[in-house]
């Protein structure tokens, strides 16, 4: 355990300094005076890793501060921001720090959802903090809650929309019609995606998020390979459509929870009926809804990501770090007792709903009933529109189903395949929140 500190100022090293960062530098200079009121002793920025020295910076950004020598600088501080994503060397620099008695804090979601277990055990042994509030949603809080304020009840599930391009994206194709690529281009240009928004668009960003928060909830290790992911690149125009017409939305999710065999972690686009919370996210703001044993349903709302935003985020963990500092104590460390068994996609129970184009004619109902019906699976609603395909009327048959086998979905929709009467299985999506 790190002894009290001495009264002097707590030294503070950040490891990059792009937006997020510069926001960072922003909050530690302009509140100085109030952030060393909370903590009991000044904080001082006494370094700042970059790339490259001569790089243009905002001016809050002390340019005698600017270093490459990360190294060097993690073992004279006492407590670590890390901000330069990825995996190396940021890895390599916090076990640096934490091994020469630094606390640690980051907003790397990757880090954490592929080694996070590591730099666990380091910080631990060490007995310094390692706080990661800005790792998934942005301001919002959900780290700390989940870890700290609802650890004596039992978490049940926790959905997510964690990623606020694909919820920009999919928002925009609902209230305008637009098409995937098209909203997504009006996302790079609104700055809100990356010039290759695959991390986005095919849920790894979520994914990582998923880990971390399955983690938290379920105190059981959960990583990035454990999680089932789907993206929203298969969405179409239609699809935003037909989940209007059925009273949903499509969301991306992130969806963590706890079975009778064990923990399930998944992101897929996901239809969320319009009177749950969930629906009425719009634009780039996040949210994540808790359902918990004791305390019910709790959601957390709020912008998931910018600079300003994740900022707020990582100064309050280095306030919470920087009083463990000052009065020699220390945060919560990895809960992972339950260590339950992390589950493949397969397992559990889903609604979902199906789109097939189909021939327009007598008996088609009846044949697609009869396959899902062989596969344990039972019909809730049935919608249909006539359209063209191809110079040939078809139907465009819109089932949603009951609580259902995931496991059975796959060999389901290949048999609806092989029906004569469908043209093509055009959708498959799952139901969360009803």
């Amino acid at each position: 355990m790190v002894a009290p500190h001495d009264g002097g100022p707590l030294r503070i090293a950040l490891l990059g300094c792009g937006v997020v960062g510069t926001e960072v530098v922003r909050l530690l200079v302009t509140q100085a005076e109030d952030l060393a009121a909370r903590v009991g002793a000044p904080l001082e920025l006494m370094g700042i890793l970059v790339l490259d020295v001569t790089a243009d910076f905002d001016p809050v950004v002390d340019r005698t501060l600017l270093t490459t020598d990360g190294a060097g600088l993690v073992e004279r501080a006492d407590i670590v921001i890390e901000l330069m994503g990825g995996i190396e060397p940021a890895r390599t620099l916090l076990l640096r720090a934490i091994g020469a008695g630094a606390s640690v804090v980051t907003a790397n979601k990757a880090l954490l959802a592929a080694d996070g277990p590591t730099l666990y055990q380091a910080a631990d042994l060490a007995g310094v903090d390692l706080y990661f509030e800005a790792s998934v949603g942005g301001a919002i809080p959900i780290v700390r809650p989940i870890r700290e304020s609802l650890a004596g009840d039992r978490i049940r599930r926790v959905l997510g929309i964690v990623n606020g391009t694909t919820n920009y994206v999919l928002d925009r194709m609902a209230t305008d019609g637009l098409d995937l690529d098209v909203a997504v281009k009006e996302a790079q240009q609104l700055g809100f995606a990356e010039a290759d928004p695959t991390a986005d668009v095919e849920g790894f960003d979520a994914a990582a998020k998923a880990a971390i928060l399955a983690s938290l909830a379920f105190h059981t290790r959960v990583s990035l390979d454990d999680v089932a992911r789907e993206g929203i690149s298969g969405i179409t125009a239609d699809d935003v459509a037909w989940a209007a017409r059925t009273g949903h939305v499509i969301k991306l999710l992130a969806v963590a929870e706890r079975l009778p065999e064990g923990v399930s972690a998944r992101v897929h686009p996901t239809l969320v009926p319009l009177s749950h919370p969930l629906a009425g996210v719009r634009g780039v703001f996040n949210a994540v809804f808790v359902e918990a044993e004791a305390a019910g349903e709790l959601m957390f709302y709020g912008r998931g990501a910018g600079g300003r935003p994740t900022s707020s985020a990582v100064v309050g963990d280095v306030v919470s770090a920087a009083r463990h500092r000052v009065l020699g104590g220390k945060g919560p460390i990895e809960s992972r007792y339950a260590d339950l068994p992390v589950l493949p996609p397969s397992v559990g129970l889903s609604r979902f709903q199906l789109r097939l184009d189909v021939a327009d004619q007598p008996g088609v109902l009846a044949q697609v009933a009869r396959v899902l019906a062989e596969h344990d699976i039972s019909i809730e609603t049935v919608n249909q529109a006539i359209l063209s395909v191809r110079g040939t009327q078809l139907a465009d048959l819109v089932i949603s189903t009951h609580r259902a086998p995931v496991a059975a979905l796959a060999a389901t929709v290949a048999a609806l395949g092989a029906l004569e009467v469908v043209d093509r299985v055009t959708s498959v999506l799952r139901v969360e929140g009803e």
